[in-house]
């Protein structure tokens, strides 16, 4: 089973949770920013969210970039962090929508790919 961490804004934590279930159904084990969630300080939530991004265990990164703060394909600078931690990891990462376009050359040069809503086309 492929295992996927999922991460994001937590403005966006209902979509996040929507993702989980929607992965969970198509077979895959899915890990969340639990800690985030439940309200652990920023720094304690952070660490234990790297630690999944970067575990060999963990085949697939999905950047849950929603709409925030009336932007489109939003990525925060956690969620920038957490791609930069699965390029350096070898890891795939996937945006659930589009490229951000702040990060457009960054993204495009770590291999991020765009899923532009159909999570189907995780390979």
């Amino acid at each position: 089973m492929k295992n996927i961490v999922l991460c994001g804004s937590m403005k966006v934590k209902d979509k996040i949770l929507e993702v989980k279930e929607e992965l969970e159904n198509k077979g895959y084990n899915v890990l969340i920013p639990k800690e985030c969630m439940e309200g652990l300080p920023k720094v304690l939530a952070s660490r234990k969210h790297l630690e999944r991004v970067i575990d060999s265990n963990n085949s697939y990164i999905l950047v849950v970039n929603s709409i925030n703060r009336g932007i489109e394909n939003y990525i925060g600078p956690n969620s920038l962090a957490e791609i930069a931690f699965g390029f350096y990891y070898n890891k795939n990462v996937y945006l659930l929508n589009d490229y951000y376009e702040p990060y457009l050359d960054e993204l495009v040069g770590w291999n991020v790919v765009p899923l532009k809503g159909n999570l189907d086309n995780i390979k």
